[in-house]
């Protein structure tokens, strides 16, 4: 064999055996970045939908997009964190299964990511803070200077990216993720749910214990408010679940202290009885290392009955598990006497180990369809039902 070619073959083989050690040693396995989103014929082959939909490439070229929001108009924004920029693709007026144009809408931000409107006016969580700027859907365009209205976020840390949402009492919600894989906080900020008004004042801290809940939303009937959460790592395999919490004002989530169902964290529980007994537990778990990101209420009429009220997850997929798991879409059934089913939405994202897409956020859009992003290949896919 040829020198340099053997050369290689031993760099191959070196990097394979440490790989495999590292995944059994710290149970770290984490999918390569692959540039290329998956073609149409291997989404067909690989992926799994319940009978009557079918799914599509929708957008392309789109680096590490996050979350998703639709305008009043129909178009679509997209928040590219690493890009610092959000982007906004054009309806599908033309109906050729992609949107008509594509525009920056907003650039030189600090790792935008959660998006929302209200009244008129586009917010944007950026990693320490929360901007806003008029808007026209009309005319697809912002009016007047990006204003930032809280500027004392704590950014960067483990868990960078920030969400945005308004609720049905018109007050802006905020979350922000922990510093850290586990510890204790120097500001109440980390790990919480916050809320505003919609000028940035009257700042509450409204949950704690939250570790990273990146993805929040309201039943649409209730108006109770649920988020998913991401459990900590290094514990093992399969502990401990990622959470649903229902969150509510002034409760305690359990985390550093504790981790699933009150059960005591081995660093920080010792001593900490009292804290991890009057904790809220989730009310629903999914898998541990699932990374659940994104979740939405489906309020279409147009679906099968049997979603009516559900919601979809977005699982972002494991990377610290030594066999992966996650990379799907899930949907949550709340049923009449109080149980949560899960179900598979969406499979196939991950086979074998081999990984083609990590689905982030989902949206309904006006079309009826529903839209999920992708930060892995770059992509939003749009899953639509058989006419």
């Amino acid at each position: 064999m040829h020198k340099s070619l053997w050369t290689l073959a031993r760099i191959i083989i070196i990097g394979a055996i440490l790989g495999f050690l590292v995944s059994r040693l710290f149970g770290i396995n984490t999918p390569v970045l692959k540039k290329n989103p998956p073609a149409e014929e291997q989404l067909s082959a690989r992926l799994r939908l319940p009978p009557g939909f079918s799914i599509s490439i929708y957008a392309k070229n789109l680096p590490g997009a996050r979350m998703l929001r639709f305008t009043e108009a129909g178009d679509l924004l997209v928040s590219l964190p690493s890009d610092d920029r959000v982007v906004l693709l054009e309806r599908d007026d033309n109906h050729d299964g992609a949107p008509d144009g594509r525009r920056d809408l907003l650039t030189g931000l600090k790792r935008p990511h959660g998006l929302d409107f209200y009244q008129g006016r586009l917010y944007v969580a950026e990693t320490d803070a929360i901007g806003r700027v008029r808007f026209d859907a009309r005319s697809r365009a912002t009016q007047g200077e990006y204003e930032r209205i809280v500027t004392d976020i704590p950014g960067g840390g483990n868990h960078w990216s920030r969400t945005v949402r308004f609720g049905p009492d018109g007050l802006m919600y905020v979350s922000v993720g922990s510093s850290c894989n586990a510890c204790l906080e120097n500001t109440p900020k980390r790990a919480a749910l916050l809320r505003y008004d919609p000028d940035g004042g009257h700042e509450t801290l409204f949950a704690t214990g939250l570790r990273n809940t990146v993805g929040f939303d309201w039943h649409p009937v209730t108006h109770e408010l649920f988020g998913v959460d991401n459990g900590r790592d290094f514990l093992s395999d399969d502990f401990p679940p990622c959470e649903l919490n229902r969150i509510e004002q002034d409760k305690f989530y359990g985390w550093p202290y504790a981790n699933g169902n009150k059960v005591p964290d081995p660093d920080f529980g010792a001593g900490n009885e009292e804290r991890i007994s009057g904790s809220e537990a989730p009310i629903h778990e999914f898998a541990a290392h699932a990374s659940p990101l994104g979740i939405t209420f489906l309020r279409s009429k147009n679906l099968p009955s049997k979603f009516k009220n559900s919601a979809l997850v977005a699982l972002h997929g494991s990377w610290n598990r030594t066999q992966k798991i996650g990379y799907k879409v899930v949907s949550l059934h709340f049923e009449p006497n109080g149980a949560i089913k899960e179900r598979d939405f969406i499979t196939g994202f991950e086979r074998q180990g081999d990984v083609i897409g990590r689905p982030v956020d989902v949206a309904e859009g006006p079309d009826g369809a529903i839209y999920i992003s992708d930060d892995f290949t770059g992509s939003i896919y749009r899953i639509y039902r058989h006419q």
